[in-house]
């Protein structure tokens, strides 16, 4: 699943930095919650991973035997 997004620059007179909005339903999806801490991991120039920091339980129930 692929979600389009754009990168905004913020300049204030004591922070610049750049922002990226995260969408609504990608959140939904994965059940993000307001103030969750996140980490980006940079694999290559073109290959950004944006990771939990703490880990959330899985949506797969595992204890069903195939």
């Amino acid at each position: 699943m692929g979600c389009k997004v754009k990168i905004q620059k913020v300049e204030r007179p004591t922070n610049k930095s750049f922002s990226v909005s995260f969408p609504t339903t990608l959140a939904d999806a994965i059940d993000l919650q307001k103030g969750e801490e996140m980490e980006w991991y940079i694999e290559d120039r073109n290959t950004f991973v944006l990771k939990r920091r703490a880990q959330a339980d899985s949506f797969i129930d595992r204890s069903v035997a195939n």
